[in-house]
Parts: C-alpha cells; sequence; structure tokens
C-alpha cells in the first residue's frame, strides 16, 4: 500500500508474489492517473497469473479506480505482465479523460429554457 497525496494505492497479487520492482513499477505507471484526476480515492490494482492457462494469455492486470460516482474496471490479459499493467494503465487514462470530457460538455451545453407564463413575449428592436 503507497500512499500519495492522501491518495491510496492498493497492489495485489493473486497466485504470484509481488516483489518490490513489480510494486515500484505498478507505482511509476500509476502516477499519471493521480496527476491527470485529482478525484481518485482510491486505485487497486489486481495482478493474475493463472499457471493452469496456455502462455498467450497467462497474466491479467484488473484496475478499480474509486472516486465519486461510479468506480471504473479496467482487465487487460496478456502473455507479459509488465505490457498487462501498461495496456491497463492506458486504458484505465483514456476512460478518465472521457469522463472528463464529457464533464465539460455537459457544463457548456447550455440552452434555452422556456417557461409558461401569462407574460407576452418581446422582440428586443
Amino acid at each position: 500500500m503507497n500512499r500519495q497525496n492522501n491518495k491510496e494505492l492498493i497492489v495485489q497479487g493473486i497466485h504470484m508474489e509481488l516483489t518490490p520492482s513489480l510494486k515500484e513499477f505498478v507505482r511509476e505507471k500509476t502516477e499519471i492517473l493521480f496527476r491527470h484526476e485529482g478525484n481518485i480515492l482510491r486505485l487497486k490494482v489486481e495482478l493474475e497469473c493463472d499457471p493452469k492457462q496456455s502462455v498467450p494469455t497467462r497474466f491479467k492486470a484488473k484496475g478499480h479506480i474509486i472516486m465519486n460516482g461510479p468506480p471504473m474496471i479496467a482487465e487487460i490479459e496478456s502473455h507479459e505482465l509488465h505490457k498487462a499493467i501498461g495496456l491497463m494503465v492506458d486504458k484505465l487514462d483514456r476512460m478518465l479523460r472521457r469522463k472528463a470530457r464529457y464533464l465539460k460538455v455537459k457544463r457548456k451545453d447550455t440552452h434555452d429554457i422556456e417557461f409558461e407564463s401569462g407574460i407576452p413575449k418581446t422582440v428586443a428592436v
């Protein structure tokens, strides 16, 4: 567990041992998410190795972003763990950017509202 500016990063290994270098790699990769979005409360990264599966999709990286609103979840499978982590972070980054763009457009969407009233409309001359 790592605290960054009151942000919580949890790295969990499923069926695998997490080395300090792997934890540091995850922390470095996920720093971009905390820089792009200041409202992230917690980021949980689950790294899974399935020894029973064939080699092409042996590793799985799953990221959960907990923030105000619905959580964002991204999952990537790959034959290389570092590649899966990078792709998962990229996917979460795209999701955060899409949400920020949506909120920006929604904020700028101003349209006229007409109320039913007994006052006649006038045209400015």
